[in-house]
């Protein structure tokens, strides 16, 4: 039934996911010039920040698209909805769950990517960027597919024991 307890993590699950799409996910600034890198779902660019931490303009960095995060962040959160409505097949919703497991990681490996080989060589500096809010939206999607996935599984059992007893 849709007024499950998974109903809710896979919803908020979808909603973590898409919020990732508008959150940055990794950014690295270079101290003596003031250029800052940023990952996003959708791209990798440079920019000059002023002494306020504003962006004045556009950075020597050339921008590189990744597209691949954001589609795979997509694909998660549609198979998560997707998943909230095959309620009537627990089974299905399993299987999509461990697809959306897989979607999910690969997005978590794709932005891990981008920040530690990718983008961490782009501008000189010290330290090897900082993580931010975006970047930890796969890791709270794959707790709560596990914790949704964990109640299908729950309500499974509980209908072939109830058939057992027929």
């Amino acid at each position: 039934m849709i007024q499950r307890i998974q109903t809710v993590f896979l919803f908020l699950l979808a909603i973590a996911m898409i919020c990732m799409l508008f959150l940055s996910l990794w950014s690295k600034t270079d101290a003596t010039t003031g250029e800052t890198v940023v990952l996003t779902a959708w791209n990798l660019k440079s920019h000059f920040l002023n002494e306020q931490g504003e962006p004045t303009g556009a950075g020597n960095v050339p921008q590189t698209g990744t597209i691949a995060i954001g589609l795979l962040a997509i694909a998660a959160a549609v198979v998560a909805v997707y998943e909230i409505f095959q309620y009537k097949s627990r089974l299905n919703q399993m299987k999509l769950g461990m697809l959306n497991s897989l979607l999910i990681g690969a997005c978590f490996v794709a932005e891990f990517y981008y920040a530690r080989v990718v983008g961490v060589d782009l501008v000189q500096g010290t330290d090897n960027g900082s993580f931010h809010a975006g970047f930890y939206m796969p890791v709270l999607a794959l707790v709560l597919n596990s914790l949704a996935n964990r109640y299908i599984k729950r309500d499974e059992a509980l209908v072939r024991s109830v058939d057992r007893l027929r």
